[in-house]
C-alpha cells in the first residue's frame, strides 16, 4: 500500500510564473512526495504524488490554463491494473 496513491502530471501555461513560488505552496499546502515543478515564467510542469489530485488541480488552474493533465492511480497499476 502507497502512502500517496495518485501520480498526477500537468502543465500549467500563464503568464510571471515562478516555479520556486509554486514549489514553496506544493510543500506548504499539499500532503504528497515527489514533486517536481520546473520550467519558466510561461510553462511550468508538475509531477505529484498525492492522495488528493483535485487540490492540485484547483491550485494550479488558479495560476493558468492546465492541460496535458495525467492522474494515475499507481495502487492499481502495482496490481497490474489499468491505472
Amino acid at each position: 500500500m502507497l502512502e500517496f496513491r495518485f501520480d498526477t502530471q500537468l502543465l500549467i501555461e500563464g503568464e510571471n510564473l515562478d516555479e520556486d513560488e509554486i514549489y514553496d505552496y506544493f510543500v506548504a499546502n499539499f500532503k504528497g512526495d515527489s514533486l517536481l515543478a520546473v520550467g519558466d515564467e510561461e510553462l511550468i510542469k508538475i509531477h505529484y504524488h498525492t492522495n488528493e489530485p483535485w487540490k492540485v488541480l484547483e491550485y494550479c488552474a488558479s495560476l493558468g490554463d492546465i492541460h496535458d493533465i495525467v492522474v494515475e492511480n499507481m495502487e492499481r497499476q502495482a496490481a497490474g491494473l489499468q491505472g
